[in-house]
């Protein structure tokens, strides 16, 4: 089994020991651990403040470049958690959700919870996605 961590070169840095995506081979198999993504910038700076349908757009962004860095697509998502701080903010997420898993309609969690890691974060996203 190989393990490879994957860190795009403008993915916001990390502020503590993780990585934004851990690719595992093991023989024919790839899988890719994507780490919940926050809207926060490369300077660490938060996206569009309290502003779901914002930081929704740029988290799957960010999700986008962890999974091509890993060789990977949308379409090889097979498991998607979220988390919102505001459980009437799922009428705003899930329309942005769709347009990327329409097809493929990966298995899901979605939590409301009483905060993310940063003040100003409504929306935290992690997918597992395999090939």
């Amino acid at each position: 089994m190989k393990k490879t961590l994957i860190s795009p070169a403008n993915h916001p840095a990390s502020r503590g020991a993780y990585s934004p995506g851990l690719l595992v081979e093991n023989g024919d198999t790839k899988t890719l651990f994507v780490t919940g993504q926050l809207a926060v910038d490369r300077d660490g700076k938060v996206v569009a403040p309290y502003d779901p349908v914002a930081q929704t757009e740029f988290v799957f962004q960010l999700i986008g470049a962890v999974l091509e860095a890993g060789g990977m697509t949308f379409a090889d998502v097979v498991k998607v958690d979220t988390f919102l701080t505001n459980m009437p903010d799922f009428e705003k997420y899930s329309p942005i959700r769709n347009r990327y898993f329409a097809e493929t309609k990966p298995v899901s969690t979605l939590l409301e919870v009483k905060g993310l890691a940063r003040e100003g974060c409504c929306v935290e996203i992690e997918v597992l996605a395999m090939r």
